[in-house]
């Protein structure tokens, strides 16, 4: 699409990250100015294969390993979060889209609280986790016929998405209204990720595709007549992303640093509002 064809051009060479989830391999996370934005190149032609791993936490609800622990931990206060920012924004009818809902658990807490739900998670793996607590996805937001919902929501999604521009389109096209997108990302701006460079976890190569900053968001969403309402800071997210940088970073966890580098990304925060990760509610201008 010519449209997706802008965000690779006039790219320039910033960092050479490791896959350290699968491969071993390097990938160049390139600068797109004009947007204001990281761009992961090359994009593997088998990409989906990059996702097959015990230790890609999100497909699987592993425990097996003291990140897969901190993950749960983390995972399980931040549902809350979520839930009640979702229930912010309506009294009426609640109708949620998650889309990558990996192993459904955002879903669930929803459903359980009187929410029409529905989800979108391409992994085969993470799809039959969901089945498990009663959840039921579809492989393909193209796979949703005639609904419409009053939030959709991308946790820590967007990043992957390989057409961009296209699925903003289509999620618009399935937003009420007077409805709201919620995504959240990594913020490559944040203290944490000037700190570690290429050893940052959340460049996450190949998966993470797009490496956003606030005015990214701004500009991809206002493209198609939507403005962000509400920014909102993600503050556990640096330190667990912390976590799996010093491992990156020196073969070793050091929680200890980790934990120290998590609250000065957060202290410096406070003042920049560029934390490790953001929530941005976004709704139609």
């Amino acid at each position: 699409m010519d449209d997706q064809k802008e965000l690779y051009t006039n790219l320039t060479p910033l960092l050479n990250c490791k896959d350290n989830t699968v491969s071993g391999k390097y990938f160049e996370v390139m600068t797109h100015e004009e947007y204001e934005m990281l761009v992961t190149s090359p994009i593997p032609k088998n990409l989906e294969n990059y996702y097959k791993s015990e230790t890609y936490i999100s497909h699987t609800d592993s425990r097996k390993t003291f990140f897969d622990k901190i993950y749960q931990v983390v995972k399980n206060h931040t549902l809350k979060q979520k839930f009640l920012l979702l229930n912010s924004f309506t009294s009426g009818s609640k109708s949620v889209l998650d889309f990558g809902a990996g192993t459904g658990d955002f879903l669930k807490i929803c459903k359980n609280n009187n929410w029409q739900v529905l989800g979108v998670e391409p992994s085969a793996e993470a799809r039959e986790n969901a089945v498990k607590k009663g959840i039921y996805l579809k492989e393909n937001l193209l796979d949703i016929n005639n609904q419409i919902f009053d939030v959709i929501t991308l946790w820590h999604v967007l990043e992957h998405v390989e057409n961009l521009k296209s699925t903003i389109k289509v999620l618009k096209s399935l937003l009420q209204p007077e409805g709201r997108i919620v995504v959240a990302v990594p913020n490559y701006k944040s203290y944490d990720a000037k700190f570690y460079k290429e050893h940052w976890a959340a460049y996450d190569v190949p998966r993470h595709l797009w490496h956003f900053s606030q005015k990214a968001i701004h500009k991809l969403f206002l493209e198609v007549e939507m403005i962000v309402e509400e920014t909102l800071p993600m503050k556990f997210d640096s330190y667990y992303v912390s976590l799996l940088s010093e491992k990156y970073k020196t073969g070793k966890s050091n929680p200890a640093k980790a934990f120290y580098r998590g609250f000065l990304s957060n202290i410096s925060a406070k003042s920049t509002s560029e934390y490790s990760s953001l929530i941005y509610v976004i709704k139609n201008d």
